[in-house]
C-alpha cells in the first residue's frame, strides 16, 4: 500500500496532520470509548506472604482490612491502613533525603542512588513505583533512564538484584521457540530488545545493556499506559568485544567474543520467530544495535514483523521534529525546511536514520520526485571521524553512499574529502550543525565561533549525543558563543541558562521517549501489521505541531517531559489516523478496522486515552487454584 503522503502533495497533508494533532479534544464524544481494565476486581491465586512478594499485586500497608482478612494478611502487616497517597508521601521524603546539598540534573552525584531507591519500590510494588514515576516523570525519568541509566548499565552485574526480563544466548539456539512459554505472562504487548552492543555512547556492555530495555518499558507504562504486565525486556547476548567484561569474574554475560556474520543473524531470526510465535499481536522495539546491524535487521523484519529500530527511526523522527521546530523559530513555515543547510557530525545508525529521514521529508515537500530527492540530498554536508564524506571516499560506508558530497560540489564550497568540521561550518554556513557522533565536546570553540556566521537569524545546534559526558556541547557553550538567537537541543537533559542580559536561553532535550511510546502505542491500538514510513512521519510531524507559536518564536521547539502522557496520546492518535488513512488497521480488542475507519479524529484521541493503563490499586480476591 503506497503511504499516504505519496498519495497527496505534503502541503495538503502537513495543514491535515496540524489539525489532527491539535491538544484540544471533546470531553464527550458520540460513543464512549472505555476499557474496564483496573475496575472490575482481579482474581489471584495466591495468598499471604506470596502476595507481599509479588510486586504485581503487593499494596503493602495501603491493603485494606477487609482484604487483609480475604487474602490471610491480617497480623503479617502494620494494623494502620494508609491510602497511597499516604504511602507515596512516605517514600518521598526518604527519596528526597538524598537531595539536601546536592546539585540537579545530569550532574547529580546521588543519581545512581535515587535508582537503587526507585528500583528497590519497583522490586516490591509495581503500582506505587509507576505512581511516583508518572508523578515526578520531568525529575525521575533521567533516573530511571538517560542519563542515569548509562551508569546503570556499566555497572549492571554488581547492581543485579531480582531478575526482570529474559534473556536469550548464543547457547540458547535451537531452544528459543519453548524458552518464551517460560514467560508467565499470557498476553504480552510491547517487547524492547537489544544485544548490547552499542548502549547510548558508551559501546559494547554486552550482558548489562538489559538495563536500557528496563528503563525504556518503565517508559512505556509511564508515558504510553501500556499495562507492566504486558512488557517484557530482552537480552539477546551473543558475546561480546569487550576486553575488561570477559575477564571480569563478576560478569553475568557470556564471556567469549560476539557471533558475527550468518551465525548472528540465525539468533536473531529464531528469538523473531519465538516471540511472534507466541504472541502474534507483540510490538517488538529494537534498541541499542551497533550501525553494523542496526539498518540490516530494521531491513530485514520490518516489511514482515510489527517491529521498529528506536535509534534509527526514532531518533529521527525526534530530530525532524526539532528540525521542523527550528524552521518555526526563524518565523517561517515548516514547509520551508527544504532550504535549509545542515551539517550532520555523525554517520552511524543514529546520523544515517536522520539523513534518510530528513531527506525524505524535504522530498516530499518537493514534489517526491527523483529531482526532489536530488535537490534535498544536497543540502546536507556529511561528517565523521575521517571528515567530510566525499565520493572520494574509499571503502565509504554503503549507508553513508548517498549523503557523500559530489567532488565537483565540494569544490565549489572550497571543501575537499576529510575536511574537518570547523572547516565544513566555516565554509557551509549552514542553518543547523546537528551531533550525533557520540564524541563529547565536538562541537568546539572553534566550530561554535563559526556558527555566528550561518546565514540564518537563528542558527540551531543540536548536541543529541546521549549520556550527559558524550553531548557535542553545553547550552552555556552556544549561548556564549553563538549568542541569544541560537536554538540549543540535546539528547540529555540540561537545565535553562540565564543570560547576562536576564534573558533565558532555552534548552531543549530532543528526547526519543517524545515518540517512541506514541508509537508503540498507536501501533498496538490500530492493530496495524507493520509500522510504515507514514506512521513515523506522521509521529514526528505531530510532535513538531504540538508547540505554541509563541514558545518557537522563544527557541522553545519541544514541550516539557512533564506533558508526556499528552503528548503521547496525540501522537498515538496521528499514528492511528495515519494506519488508517493506509489501509493498515486492522483494529484492537472489540473496536475492528471498520468501527476504527468511522472514528473522527477527537475520537480517536479519546480512544487512546481510554486505552491507558493507570497506576490504581485493583481490588484482588483470592480463588483457589
Amino acid at each position: 500500500m503506497p503511504s499516504y503522503f505519496l498519495q497527496r502533495r505534503l502541503s495538503s497533508s502537513l495543514i491535515s496532520r496540524l489539525n489532527h494533532c491539535s491538544p484540544a479534544m471533546l470531553t464527550q464524544t458520540r460513543r464512549p470509548f472505555t476499557t474496564t481494565e483496573g475496575h472490575r476486581p482481579t482474581i489471584v491465586q495466591k495468598r499471604s506472604l506470596d502476595i507481599l512478594h509479588d510486586p504485581w499485586f503487593n499494596k503493602g500497608t495501603a491493603f485494606s482490612m477487609t482484604e487483609r482478612d480475604r487474602l490471610d494478611l491480617r497480623g503479617l502487616l502494620p494494623p494502620n491502613v494508609v491510602s497511597p497517597e499516604q504511602q507515596i508521601e512516605r517514600f518521598m521524603v526518604d527519596l528526597k533525603r538524598l537531595e539536601v546539598n546536592t546539585r540537579d540534573g545530569p550532574s547529580d552525584p546521588y543519581a545512581l542512588a535515587k535508582w537503587r531507591i526507585l528500583n528497590r519500590l519497583h522490586d516490591r510494588n509495581e503500582t506505587m513505583f509507576y505512581k511516583v514515576l508518572i508523578a515526578n516523570i520531568e525529575e525521575y525519568a533521567p533516573i530511571v533512564y538517560t542519563p542515569t541509566v548509562g551508569l546503570v548499565c556499566q555497572n549492571y552485574s554488581g547492581l543485579f538484584r531480582r531478575p526482570r526480563g529474559m534473556y536469550f544466548s548464543a547457547e540458547d539456539r535451537g531452544e528459543m521457540m519453548a524458552m518464551v512459554y517460560n514467560w508467565p505472562a499470557d498476553q504480552v504487548d510491547m517487547i524492547v530488545v537489544t544485544d548490547g552492543s552499542r548502549i547510548l555512547g558508551l559501546g559494547d556492555l554486552g550482558v548489562q545493556g538489559i538495563g536500557i530495555a528496563i528503563g525504556k518499558l518503565d517508559l512505556y507504562v509511564a508515558a504510553a499506559g501500556i499495562n507492566p504486565q504486558r512488557v517484557l525486556p530482552v537480552m539477546i547476548d551473543v558475546g561480546t568485544n569487550n576486553e575488561k567484561l570477559i575477564k571480569d569474574p563478576l560478569y553475568l554475560g557470556l564471556q567469549e567474543h560476539r557471533l558475527d556474520g550468518e551465525e548472528y543473524i540465525a539468533v536473531i531470526d529464531e528469538f523473531m520467530e519465538a516471540v511472534f510465535t507466541r504472541w502474534p499481536n507483540v510490538i517488538v522495539q529494537f534498541e541499542d544495535f551497533q550501525s553494523k546491524w542496526a539498518f540490516k535487521l530494521l531491513q530485514r523484519y520490518r516489511n514482515t514483523y510489527r517491529m521498529f529500530n528506536d535509534d534509527v527511526q526514532g531518533t529521527a523522527g525526534v530530530a525532524i521534529a526539532g528540525l521542523l521546530g527550528s524552521v518555526r523559530a526563524q518565523g517561517r513555515p515548516m514547509i520551508d525546511f527544504p532550504k535549509q543547510k545542515i551539517v550532520v557530525a555523525g554517520a552511524g545508525s543514529a546520523g544515517i536514520g536522520v539523513l534518510n529521514a530528513a531527506r525524505k521529508t524535504m522530498a516530499r515537500m518537493l514534489g517526491n520526485n527523483e529531482s526532489a530527492f536530488e535537490s534535498a540530498r544536497s543540502q546536507f554536508w556529511v561528517v565523521d571521524a575521517k571528515g567530510l564524506i566525499t565520493e572520494e571516499r574509499e571503502n565509504i560506508d554503503p549507508d553513508a553512499l548517498p549523503f557523500a558530497r559530489k567532488v565537483k560540489e565540494a569544490s565549489r564550497q572550497g571543501l575537499s574529502e576529510g575536511a574537518s568540521l570547523a572547516d565544513v561550518v566555516k565554509k557551509v554556513k549552514p542553518d543547523v550543525l546537528l551531533g550525533l557522533s557520540a564524541v563529547g565536546g565536538l562541537f568546539s570553540k572553534e566550530v561554535l565561533e563559526a556558527m555566528k556566521e550561518s546565514t540564518s537569524t537563528r542558527p540551531a545546534i543540536f548536541a543529541m549525543s546521549n549520556p550527559t559526558k558524550n553531548a557535542e556541547c553545553t547550552p552555556e557553550e552556544v549561548f556564549s558563543i553563538v549568542g541569544e538567537n541560537a536554538v540549543f537541543a540535546s539528547g540529555s537533559p540540561f537545565k535553562d541558562v540565564v543570560l547576562e542580559n536576564g534573558h533565558v536561553g532555552h534548552c531543549n532535550q530532543g528526547n526519543n521517549m517524545y515518540l517512541f511510546p506514541g508509537i508503540g502505542l498507536g501501533t498496538l491500538l490500530s492493530g496495524s501489521r507493520i509500522i510504515s514510513d507514514g506512521m513515523l512521519q506522521a509521529a514526528a510531524e505531530c510532535l513538531a505541531a504540538y508547540m505554541t507559536e509563541d514558545e518557537v518564536l522563544k527557541g522553545v521547539i519541544f514541550p516539557s517531559i512533564s506533558s508526556i502522557r499528552d503528548i503521547t496520546k496525540e501522537v498515538a492518535a496521528a499514528v492511528i489516523k495515519e494506519a488508517i488513512e493506509e489501509d493498515l488497521a486492522e483494529g484492537y480488542r472489540d473496536m475492528d478496522a471498520r468501527e476504527l475507519s468511522k472514528l473522527s479524529q477527537e475520537e480517536i484521541v479519546e480512544y487512546v486515552k481510554n486505552n491507558m493503563w493507570s497506576p490504581e490499586y485493583p481490588t484482588l480476591v483470592y480463588k483457589k487454584d
